[in-house]
């Protein structure tokens, strides 16, 4: 018998019941769908798919039948398996394994490349670090739903990972449109508190995505998408430092609500905002004694 539960905003837990297997669904972006499992014994049948199946083992030994032969990923490998190809999947030991995986458009990535092909990673195992650095950041904040600039970087990001690990042909040199970053960045520093899309930035630059992706990050060194979340995040603990509570601060510095500011501030600092808060607090207590 299966169930599914709400986990989280959109997330979905279905239940095999059989050794305690189960599977989790992510809230969907336009081409891309992300799960996370945990199996035991036999996981799938032989089957294909129409899109790239990118993840990676998060414990234990996952297997698969793929290209011919038995590829086995073992924790921190990341599994790559090109569009249209069978295969199957399994637990290689009674302990069962547990793995992340995005499911993307090839047609996303291909256009994310230029005029290069879709890369093809043979084997399906790969244990390069730009890939394996890639694909862990795309999976990181699985909990969350994924915005248009998230959605962007993801794309864009692994596009450029499938490359370099498959040796495709690298595009040409960034040359940098000035005056376009320049409006980007203060668009997106007039607007945290609210949603700014990949569309608008195009209309707001005059570049295409993918040229803007390229070229913001080689000016700023780091994609339009993260450059948005740490500055609402300093927006946000302006605020809490000034009094506002956590709640308060969130919607104010344009976060959906205080559990996705809460996960978005750990993975930045390191620790939740409660606890900054209480530290910067006692520091405070401790100057003015």
């Amino acid at each position: 018998m299966h169930g599914s539960r709400a986990d989280g905003a959109g997330l979905e837990r279905s239940c095999s019941g059989a050794g305690g297997s189960w599977l989790e669904t992510a809230p969907a972006a336009p081409g891309i769908e992300r799960i996370e499992a945990f199996f035991q014994g036999r996981a799938y049948a032989p089957h294909r798919h129409d899109t790239y199946a990118i993840g990676h083992t998060m414990a234990g030994v996952q297997c698969f039948d793929y290209g011919g032969a038995t590829r086995h990923s073992l924790p921190g490998r990341v599994v790559a398996l090109h569009p249209d190809e069978r295969h199957d999947g399994r637990a290689g030991t009674e302990a069962g394994f547990r793995y992340r995986m995005l499911y993307v458009e090839p047609a996303l990535l291909q256009e994310a490349l230029g005029e290069n092909a879709i890369p093809f990673v043979r084997g399906g195992v790969s244990g390069d670090r730009r890939l394996r650095s890639a694909v862990h950041s795309a999976l990181a904040d699985f909990p969350d739903s994924i915005d248009g600039l998230r959605r962007g970087e993801i794309l864009l990001a692994i596009a450029e990972a499938l490359r370099a690990a498959t040796g495709t042909p690298r595009p040409a040199r960034v040359t940098i449109d000035a005056p376009a970053v320049a409006r980007v960045r203060g668009f997106l520093l007039a607007n945290l508190d609210r949603p700014v899309g990949s569309t608008t930035l195009e209309a707001v630059s005059g570049l295409d995505r993918w040229s803007l992706a390229r070229q913001f990050r080689a000016a700023c060194g780091t994609s339009p998408y993260r450059f948005f979340t740490m500055r609402r995040l300093d927006r946000a603990r302006t605020l809490i430092r000034q009094g506002a509570t956590l709640a308060e601060s969130s919607l104010a510095a344009g976060f959906a609500d205080q559990s996705h500011m809460t996960r978005q501030f750990k993975r930045a600092y390191g620790l939740p905002p409660g606890r900054w808060a209480a530290l910067n607090a006692a520091h405070s207590a401790t100057a003015t004694a």
